[in-house]
């Protein structure tokens, strides 16, 4: 089992509001590189969405849970098809009819990773990546690095946050942006 995190980030590291769905001033960064910088399974996630679980904050699960049932291209397929936990302080439930095979997380997002036997899959959802990487529980980041400098914003590494070595995997172009791949260095 693996811990996969998938983020768009910036070239200064700031992850927050890519889509402009929180209305920040300069939200919507990795939109304005032409829809085929996002489109698809950019993440290479293939395989493992089929036979993993997708771990979402409610955040992004309620932004997610807006566009992704509404698609009906092969990615969407495997995006609606997954396991969803939801990480959420505030949910009691999911509407499961506004997206599929979703599900209230029951306390700690790391506790329930702990319990998991499946691949789980964060998408954004930086709070739940933030515990997750308190718990050094983070196999793996892939990351969509798009040529835009904001100089404000949550950042994905902060700077008073635990220290960590990373060993790159792969570095390929993806339309205007670059998708790298890097897991927790050998111990």
């Amino acid at each position: 089992m693996s811990v996969i995190v998938i983020e768009f980030v910036t070239l200064d590291g700031i992850v927050s509001d890519p889509d402009g769905s929180v209305g920040t001033p300069l939200g919507g960064w990795a939109f304005r590189h032409c829809p085929e910088a996002v489109a698809g399974d950019k993440f290479r996630l293939g395989h493992t969405l089929d036979e993993g679980v997708l771990l979402l904050g409610r955040t992004t699960w309620q932004l997610f849970s807006r566009i992704w049932p509404g698609r009906d291209d092969p990615f969407a397929t495997r995006m609606n098809a997954v396991p969803k936990l939801v990480a959420s302080r505030t949910l009691t439930h999911t509407d499961t009819a506004a997206w599929a095979n979703s599900q209230v997380l029951d306390g700690d997002p790391a506790d329930a990773v702990k319990r998991e036997r499946r691949d789980v899959v964060v998408a954004g959802s930086l709070s739940v990546v933030d515990r997750l990487r308190a718990a050094d529980m983070v196999d793996e980041y892939r990351l969509l690095t798009f040529p835009t400098v904001l100089g404000t914003g949550r950042r994905l590494f902060p700077a008073d946050g635990p220290h960590a070595e990373l060993e790159c995997l792969a570095a390929e172009q993806a339309g205007a942006a670059v998708l790298t791949r890097y897991r927790r260095a050998a111990r």
